[in-house]
């Protein structure tokens, strides 16, 4: 079961559009442009995320501090962080 789940991670991370930033960001209070949420989408089609290599997470959220800010990339990992407890899928991410 792991391993589906973190193909379908993988692919949602893959797929996201502008538009599904945007409302996220809405929906999470954050502060992301289109500009810097096409930027995003660009960022995840073209690279490699693997959202369970803590590695591979920094990355991630240097690369997203550097299209928006440091204070975005932490609010973005301290979500991330809570949602994963809240699902109880620490174990995926270690």
């Amino acid at each position: 079961m792991s391993t589906f789940i973190r193909q379908v991670v993988r692919n949602k991370l893959k797929r996201l559009t502008t538009d599904e930033i945007l409302q996220y960001a809405h929906n999470y209070h954050f502060s992301v442009t289109r500009n810097q949420a096409e930027a995003i989408t660009d960022y995840l089609q073209e690279h490699t995320v693997d959202p369970f290599s803590p590695h591979s997470r920094e990355k991630m959220l240097q690369e997203l501090a550097r299209i928006t800010d440091q204070h975005t990339a932490d609010k973005a990992q301290k979500l991330f962080e809570k949602m994963i407890q809240s699902y109880g899928l620490e174990h995926l991410f270690q």
